[in-house]
């Protein structure tokens, strides 16, 4: 008797064997050799914090209550009434996020918390009708934005429920800020 088929059935075996921990041992190594990113949002999330009710007034005068804006998404910058050119960047970019969500552009809301007592000139809003200018000097709500340096470093999103939930940094990326948003707003079933 000789050990051919016996040679050929252990080879099998091991053959076996190999097509078994192959996907398990390659996986380890893309795991450990390629990790993958942590998440896949570019906008940093934030603790879900419910915003306060304050007493606030637009830019005009009128009374105004964060409350109006529950259901959508809003799009926050806070900075001075003064606005300089980063102010004002900041408020283009809120405006053409909000329209290249197509028929979703109605979910969203835009919104300038004005930090301090300075009176917006009418030519600084008119590119961006639509956007709220809230009066917000003195507001406990401004101390609920949080910031490593500066809350008008940043672009800020509210939830549909009223929670603070993430912000973008200093001169952010408008393409991946768009991906950010137009994935929220297609998981999301609220706003």
């Amino acid at each position: 008797m000789s050990n051919g088929p016996r040679k050929r059935s252990l080879a099998s075996l091991w053959l076996i064997i190999a097509l078994t921990v192959a996907p398990v041992a390659a996986s380890y190594l893309v795991f450990y050799f390629w990790p993958p990113s942590g998440s896949t949002n570019y906008g940093e999330l934030l603790d879900p914090l419910p915003l306060p009710q304050a007493r606030l007034m637009l830019a005009d005068g009128t009374p105004f209550d964060l409350a109006r804006l529950r259901g959508k998404w809003v799009l926050v910058t806070v900075d001075s009434g003064r606005c300089d050119a980063y102010c004002d960047k900041k408020l283009l970019y809120m405006r053409q996020l909000r329209l290249t969500q197509g028929k979703d552009r109605d979910r969203i809301e835009r919104v300038w918390l004005i930090s301090d007592d300075a009176a917006p000139d009418a030519r600084a809003l008119a590119p961006y009708p639509g956007t709220w200018p809230i009066r917000a000097a003195g507001s406990e709500l401004l101390n609920r934005f949080p910031a490593q340096r500066a809350a008008s470093d940043h672009i800020y999103v509210i939830d549909p429920l009223g929670n603070l939930m993430m912000r973008y940094p200093r001169d952010p990326d408008p393409q991946r800020m768009i991906k950010d948003l137009t994935r929220l707003l297609k998981v999301s079933r609220l706003g």
